[in-house]
């Protein structure tokens, strides 16, 4: 049984930084970030493959995230360099056994955490 459990999230200043880890998950072949806003669909932003390393990201936050793992501890992170207030949003992490089809579409994903709040101040 996948259980993720994310983390990190919290109120910044514009041009801020922040990390957020899902972890305690059990192995799956790709974990991913989205987040959703509002009455705002949710939206892919970035992807992990846990056995190659390879990643893939959102435009919108290409240059600034960057996602990893730690492969002993089974924990994913995103960590989020000069934020901005467009990035405020709900973050989720999710995963799935599976490779093929679009990484940000989240209905591929089968499991998913709780999310946590990521709010980014002008």
């Amino acid at each position: 049984q996948v259980q993720l459990v994310e983390s990190g999230g919290g109120s910044v200043q514009a041009g801020g930084s922040l990390r957020l880890s899902c972890a305690a998950a059990a192995y799956t072949y790709s974990v991913a970030w989205f987040r959703q806003t509002p009455g705002k669909e949710r939206e892919g932003v970035a992807v992990i493959y846990t056995g190659s390393g390879g990643t893939m990201y959102a435009d919108s936050v290409k240059g600034r995230f960057t996602i990893s793992q730690d492969n002993a501890s089974d924990t994913v992170y995103l960590q989020m360099n000069s934020l901005k207030p467009e990035d405020t949003a709900m973050y989720y992490c999710a995963a799935r056994d599976s490779y093929t089809g679009f990484w940000y579409n989240s209905a591929l994903y089968e499991y998913w955490g709780q999310g946590t709040q990521v709010t980014v101040s002008s």
